[in-house]
């Protein structure tokens, strides 16, 4: 399928595991210049409770610089209940900004999921998300609900939300239900369960496996509350936005090495996601 200087001999699928990887490697790994401590507490938060709320990743000025970029690109509101009547939507982020680039590869959040998923995971969705004044709750739902896997599962699909605003109490903070990613089929939120409110400051993270129930929480206030979200998935599965149609290969060229592999310029070995016999990553080295 590529070209070799030998010829090796396949008695098992395992043992094309590096032909089509054995010119572009898995990217990442490691802890990222993370504190091994700070990887395994974030870890411990997430095995007990299903998220963790990582504070102090962007300053204050990162933020306004974040809202000045944003805003000019908000539009319509959202198309059903669920993506929000009173919440406004950016899709196909990376196409229209490289400002929530720090964001979907940002270390610590990397460092994390390094040890969730397989190598070589995609960003499954980027979305900038602003919740106006006056929106009601989103239904509570898990990330990974799509996939026809029964639970309890490992995990299939990792979410962040980042606060570009403050989330507060009233302003629709992120809802969740701590414990909720270990139910089983069929389960689903009664009044009886306890909920968090996801109160953290501008330039905060909350991270969570994609089995925990959660959702966009009620704007009571006067002021419209913007985030981002970046969900990952496994490398086997298909993701949410087809990445690898939408994304010019100009901006392919363009973004981090990590951010490129997650756009499924990457093999899941030994063959998945191959283009035309080859590492998709050939089709860059074609300009």
């Amino acid at each position: 399928m590529t070209e070799q200087s030998t010829n090796p001999e396949v008695h098992s699928l395992e043992d094309l595991t590096k032909d089509l990887a054995r010119t572009h490697r898995a990217t990442g790994g490691g802890d990222r210049g993370v504190e091994p401590a700070q990887v395994r507490a974030d870890l411990a938060a997430l095995e007990r409770d299903g998220y963790v709320i990582l504070t102090d990743l962007l300053g204050r000025e990162e933020c306004d610089e974040l809202r000045a970029e944003l805003t000019p690109l908000l539009g319509r509101t959202g198309r059903n209940a669920f993506e929000g009547h009173r919440t406004q939507r950016i899709y196909s982020v990376l196409n229209k900004t490289r400002a929530v680039d720090r964001l979907v590869d940002h270390p610590r959040v990397l460092a994390l999921i390094d040890r969730l998923l397989l190598p070589n995971y995609l960003l499954s969705q980027l979305q900038v998300i602003n919740i106006l004044p006056g929106e009601d709750a989103q239904l509570l739902h898990p990330d990974d609900g799509f996939y026809p896997v029964p639970r309890p599962r490992p995990e299939l699909s990792v979410a962040t939300i980042w606060a570009i605003d403050d989330f507060t109490a009233d302003n629709g903070a992120t809802v969740l239900i701590p414990g909720s990613h270990r139910w089983p089929n069929g389960r689903t939120p009664t009044d009886a369960d306890s909920r968090v409110t996801a109160v953290m400051p501008a330039g905060s993270c909350v991270l969570f496996v994609g089995t925990l129930w959660h959702g966009g929480g009620a704007n009571l206030s006067a002021a419209p509350r913007l985030a981002a979200t970046a969900q990952y998935c496994q490398p086997w599965l298909r993701t949410q936005e087809a990445f690898t149609l939408s994304t010019s290969q100009d901006v392919v060229r363009e973004v981090s090495e990590d951010i490129r592999r997650m756009l499924g310029y990457s093999i899941h070995p030994p063959f998945v996601g191959m283009v035309d016999g080859m590492h998709p990553k050939r089709l860059l080295d074609r300009h």
